[in-house]
């Protein structure tokens, strides 16, 4: 993945360490694999698994979350209909449920708040970061 790309400003310690940010993947990257979310066969989801070789499962909502991994890897899907204001609260901090929006941490008190009304589907994508990767990241921004 383009973990170069994160920037101090993308890294929070505050109340738990974690990452957010909306500058990993390149949008137009994003678009192909959004429109083939029906279809995790497709040769675009192919490509990103070949080209980025991290494991990861397409979620239709945050219920569906495995919090039996060491590192929540989340990457918001948001359906481009889904008008709505929605959080991720971690550990009571809430940072905005956005397309193409990542949320790394390995805090495990996640909770999905939808401020409006109720949306069918919150789609996201779980991949599979060793907790060794996430702490190189952490370096770079702990001083």
């Amino acid at each position: 993945m383009n973990w170069e790309t994160l920037k101090p400003n993308h890294y929070h310690k505050d109340p738990v360490e974690y990452i957010y940010t909306k500058t990993i993947f390149p949008n137009n990257d994003y678009d192909r694999l959004y429109e083939n979310q029906n279809n995790i066969n497709h040769q675009v989801w192919k490509d990103f698994d070949s080209k980025y070789k991290m494991g990861f499962e397409f979620k239709e909502n945050f219920s569906e979350i495995d919090f039996d991994k060491e590192v929540m890897c989340l990457w918001f899907f948001k359906e481009r209909s889904n008008l709505t204001t929605s959080y991720v609260s971690v550990e009571g901090k809430d940072v905005q449920y956005t397309p193409n929006t990542f949320l790394i941490t390995t805090n495990k008190n996640l909770r999905f708040i939808e401020k409006k009304r109720k949306y069918i589907r919150n789609p996201l994508l779980q991949l599979d970061m060793s907790l060794t990767i996430f702490q190189n990241i952490l370096k770079r921004f702990q001083k």
